[in-house]
């Protein structure tokens, strides 16, 4: 499971031209889910994005996690994060999961984030076509892939 975090002051994601979800000071999660992915990954996943320590204390210091600072949280899935690009100049996107295996994690994931946080997750919908607005706060972009566990 690979996921892109950026810590943001606001994000909102639109489906069909109509804000279906929207959060304040948080993080924002884009998760892309491969064929190998599996339930330790999501545990793992879930406490590591719940613990990161992104926010400033109050010396200015990166020293607090969402939970900390009581942000909110959305996941938005993107299977384009498991892109190849090795090969020519059209991206293969043969290792992400198809839906029938990525759907189910995807939602055991936003369980496993909210529980794992004790916070508000709010959540795009997987596969439709979503156009995110963001004000990344920082910033702060950060990169995990829980097979790698880095």
């Amino acid at each position: 499971m690979r996921v892109v975090i950026q810590k943001v002051e606001k994000a909102s994601v639109f489906i069909e031209g109509k804000e279906h979800a929207s959060i304040g000071k948080g993080l924002l999660v884009l998760q892309g889910v491969e064929e190998a992915d599996n339930h330790e990954d999501i545990t793992w996943l879930a406490g590591k994005i719940s613990r990161l320590r992104v926010f400033d204390d109050a010396d200015g210091v990166m020293n607090l996690s969402v939970k900390n600072v009581q942000g909110e949280l959305m996941v938005i899935s993107q299977f384009t994060l498991h892109a190849s690009t090795k090969k020519g100049n059209r991206p293969s996107y043969i290792r992400a999961a198809a839906p029938e295996q990525a759907i189910p994690l995807y939602e055991e994931f936003i369980r496993a984030l909210e529980k794992e946080s004790g916070l508000r997750v709010c959540s795009g919908i997987f596969g439709a076509y979503m156009k995110i607005s963001l004000v990344n706060d920082g910033p702060v972009t950060i990169t995990i892939d829980s097979k790698n566990k880095e």
